[in-house]
């Protein structure tokens, strides 16, 4: 159904939404920050976060991003480029299952506002924190988190025979 895509989270929703959405699922906060680490792989457009980069503030670009990385992302999404150019989710091991995209959201380099947020917000940067290994704080192992997270997700709603699809886009119907 196309309502289904609508109750995915939003680019730019913010950690209390996010964590909403989650939990109308059975999801909980753990569930949510080991989802959106799925964001270690894949890409989105420009025109999902170019708005971080330019008049976000009266100052400028959005205070959350590392201010070195801002000209990065200025470079490769200009102002009033081509809105549909793609772009690695996690900068520097977008092919590899790992937690990069946690240390990312660290420094500052979290692409989407949403992502960005999980370490901005004190409800989620624990679980972040956790991911990454930061002393004084149980670790937690993301792939194994994240296999424990997807068979909880694969078990909502689920539809057989003709109910379901398998989308080529998550965020839209086929």
């Amino acid at each position: 159904m196309a309502s289904d895509a609508s109750n995915l989270p939003a680019f730019n929703d913010s950690v209390q939404v996010q964590k909403h959405k989650f939990s109308a699922l059975g999801l909980d906060t753990q569930d949510l920050v080991t989802l959106v680490g799925g964001h270690t792989v894949g890409t989105t457009a420009c025109q999902f976060f170019s708005y971080r980069l330019y008049n976000f503030t009266a100052t400028g670009a959005d205070p959350s991003i590392d201010p070195s990385f801002v000209s990065q992302l200025q470079a490769l999404c200009p102002q009033n480029g081509d809105g549909t150019k793609r772009v690695a989710l996690d900068t520097g091991s977008q092919n590899s299952f790992d937690t990069n995209f946690f240390t990312n959201l660290r420094k500052g380099r979290g692409i989407l506002e949403s992502d960005q947020k999980l370490w901005t917000d004190n409800t989620t940067r624990t679980f972040v924190q956790r991911y990454l290994g930061i002393s004084g704080l149980l670790g937690l192992t993301f792939s194994v988190e994240f296999g424990r997270s997807m068979v909880k997700m694969s078990n909502i709603g689920v539809k057989t025979g003709t109910d379901g699809e398998i989308r080529k886009v998550c965020s839209a119907i086929n």
